[in-house]
């Protein structure tokens, strides 16, 4: 029995040896054969590797390659969906988007911004902020449903002075049943760029006045 394994191990080791040097291109199926071919070379004649052996091993180098194929395609698939995703960014430059931020920009007697609310709310307060943090602006927006909601401030505050152009903050106090609630600021800004996905980040969208934030921060498109 010994005779019959160690000759199917010598035309194996043939079979393998003319293999490997036409595989050249695949260097972790190369990498593996080399061993394989190593370890027949080296095995003892007297106690030959059992064809079940040899067989586990053949088996291990096609899982592998496998597997490097199987990430090839999904290196393909993130590449092309980080490709649609810069497509659709560079749709939006020039357009109003609403994403995460308290900030709020006043131009030509005017400022918009908005906030989102996961549940209806009996009333919606927004308070107004200059530079030094010091109140300008306060308005009661009554009861509001879920969703996403806009407001907008004519620049005149509380004690009647035109308040200046420039960046201000703002805040939203919600309540509900006489508890307050939850709510998200939401900034507005014109999209003026595209920074393209790179080394793990995703797609990018320039706003003029605010921070850049991905694409997937976009939570209204005006």
């Amino acid at each position: 029995m010994a005779a019959v394994n160690a000759a199917q191990s010598t035309n194996l080791l043939a079979t393998l040896t003319n293999q490997s040097s036409t595989r050249r291109t695949d260097d972790t199926e190369d990498r593996f054969l080399a061993l394989l071919v190593s370890q027949l070379k080296n095995q003892d004649p007297l106690n030959p590797l059992a064809n079940s052996e040899v067989t586990s091993q053949l088996a291990q180098i096609n899982t592998v390659k496998g597997l490097d194929k199987l990430n090839d395609t999904l290196q393909s698939l993130v590449g092309e969906a980080a490709t649609g995703q810069s497509l659709q960014a560079a749709s939006l430059v020039g357009r109003r988007v609403l994403v995460p931020g308290d900030a709020l920009a006043l131009a030509g007697g005017e400022a918009t911004a908005g906030f989102a609310l996961t549940d209806p709310a009996d009333d919606v307060a927004i308070t107004v902020k200059d530079a030094s943090g010091l109140v300008v602006h306060t308005a009661s927006l009554g009861g509001q449903g879920a969703g996403l909601h806009l407001f907008s401030w004519d620049g005149i505050t509380d004690s009647g002075q035109t308040a200046a152009a420039g960046a201000y903050r703002f805040e939203v106090v919600t309540t509900a049943g006489g508890r307050k609630t939850s709510a998200e600021a939401l900034a507005l800004g014109r999209v003026d760029g595209v920074v393209p996905a790179r080394d793990g980040q995703a797609t990018q969208v320039r706003l003029g006045g605010l921070a850049p934030v991905s694409l997937a921060q976009v939570r209204q498109i005006l």
